[in-house]
């Protein structure tokens, strides 16, 4: 098994862990408003609370997405500040070779 191979089947199970989770949330915050609804029906109550479920759940993906596009965002947006930084950094170090090069033979020469 890769290193690619193992992060992928980390990002899985992380994923997995992640939806079961908010499985057992939306579950409990189902429980607790059937709960407080007493003139449900036990059909009504647990068809309540598979679709509050199914929304919570629903609503937990759409947030992973706009925070992994979010993360995604950021990423190029860092990176591409590095590259400039990096190309600065170089052309710095470039010109502060060349400028101690003429110095050297400024001084030799004389």
């Amino acid at each position: 098994m890769t290193a690619h191979d193992e992060r992928e089947l980390v990002r899985q199970i992380e994923g997995h862990l992640l939806l079961a989770a908010a499985q057992e949330e939306g579950r409990s915050a189902a429980e607790r408003l059937g709960s407080r609804l007493g003139w449900l029906t036990e059909g009504q109550r647990a068809d309540l609370e598979r679709h509050f479920e199914a929304e919570y759940v629903a609503l937990a993906r759409l947030s992973w997405g706009r925070t992994a596009e979010r993360a995604r965002e950021l990423r190029q947006a860092y990176e591409s500040r590095y590259r400039a930084l990096r190309r600065r950094l170089l052309a710095c170090c470039v010109l502060g070779c060349a400028l101690t090069a003429a110095a050297v033979l400024v001084v030799s020469a004389v």
